[in-house]
């Protein structure tokens, strides 16, 4: 059997736990053997708990390590920068959790650092990686639903009792739930749909004289093929989230489209008669991403959000801000 990858976290916390650990722990193709986190004392506490060989004392030493051949990248938006470069720079692979960055030039800039040193460098857009997700695009690039015309996403979440405090303080976080949630919303359209995002118009507001970004939005995203999409995000509400697709055809849409909690239900539609409804498991979707990232590594595969997709995703997100603050329609170039 062919060794594990060795992975190490850069910037472990919350999400690290939830949903990395077990990811690792349930594959064969990587291995989480290191770890930094800017707590020392919580994180030799995590590493002793989780089995992690290495606990790291800084992010330096982190990304120059031989045991360590990928560095996965979950510090706060704006550390992602530096830390992809300084880890490209070593000479190591890199999988960062979105956004990716602050804004589509910080994105451009690092893709273009992967390439002019020739390391793998990928994106954490985990949804892609989901079976629903894979079975809606199959669906519409195999014409079920006709030519698509309208498409809705939409990920509602409560942020303000979320432990990651960071997301609501500008200076760290890309946005509110426009960058943190959207961009999921944004990449799943793009993804499912094989279309661009050409400009976005946006309605933003926030619930709390506190604060710093947008609370609650509505992006309508005009985008390549002829269709018109709308993304929805609110970081005040109970967690739901919603994929739908109106074709020349036909539906299709998904109700918890995003879920990796539970089983998703997708169903095709025509005249209001259900045609079919399938169940689809998403709990291995991390699982799934970590070992198709460790298949690119060892140059088995391509790997399915890579650097150019998060420049494009960022320039959807940089036009949406802009919209909101201009109060006018913002193309993505």
């Amino acid at each position: 059997m062919t060794a594990p990858v060795r992975f190490a976290i850069l910037g472990f916390g919350n999400h690290a736990v939830r949903r990395l650990l077990p990811a690792f722990s349930r594959s064969e193709k990587v291995a989480l053997t290191g770890m930094w986190r800017r707590d020392q004392e919580a994180a030799k506490k995590n590493c002793a708990e989780h089995g992690i060989a290495h606990c790291f004392a800084t992010p330096e030493e982190l990304v120059n390590s031989p045991e360590v051949d990928v560095v996965f990248i979950t510090s706060p938006d704006a550390m992602h920068r530096d830390d992809t470069l300084m880890a490209i720079n070593a000479g190591k692979a890199v999988l960062c959790e979105k956004p990716v960055s602050m804004n589509a030039a910080e994105a451009s800039e690092m893709a273009a650092a992967a390439k002019a040193k020739g390391v793998l460098y990928g994106v954490a857009q985990n949804f892609r990686y989901n079976r629903s997700i894979d079975w809606m695009r199959e669906q519409i690039a195999a014409g079920r639903i006709g030519t698509p015309q309208l498409a809705q996403a939409e990920y509602a979440y409560p942020a303000d009792r979320a432990p990651r405090k960071w997301i609501m303080d500008p200076t760290l976080a890309a946005g509110g739930p426009i960058a943190d949630v959207g961009v999921h919303c944004i990449d799943a359209l793009r993804y499912i749909l094989g279309e661009e995002v050409a400009s976005v118009s946006t309605v933003a507001i926030k619930t709390k004289p506190e604060d710093r970004v947008e609370a609650i939005a509505s992006l309508q995203m005009e985008m390549s093929g002829g269709v018109l999409a709308n993304v929805n995000c609110n970081a005040r509400a109970p967690y739901r989230t919603l994929l739908s697709f109106t074709g020349s055809d036909g539906v299709l849409v998904a109700e918890s489209g995003f879920s990796v909690d539970r089983p998703v239900e997708v169903a095709v539609r025509k005249a209001g008669e259900t045609l079919e409804t399938v169940t689809i498991d998403n709990s291995d979707g991390y699982v799934r991403m970590l070992d198709a990232f460790a298949r690119a590594f060892t140059g088995g595969e391509s790997f399915a959000a890579t650097g150019d997709d998060a420049v494009h995703n960022m320039a959807a997100l940089d036009a949406a801000f802009r919209s909101w603050k201009t109060g006018a329609r913002e193309k993505t170039v």
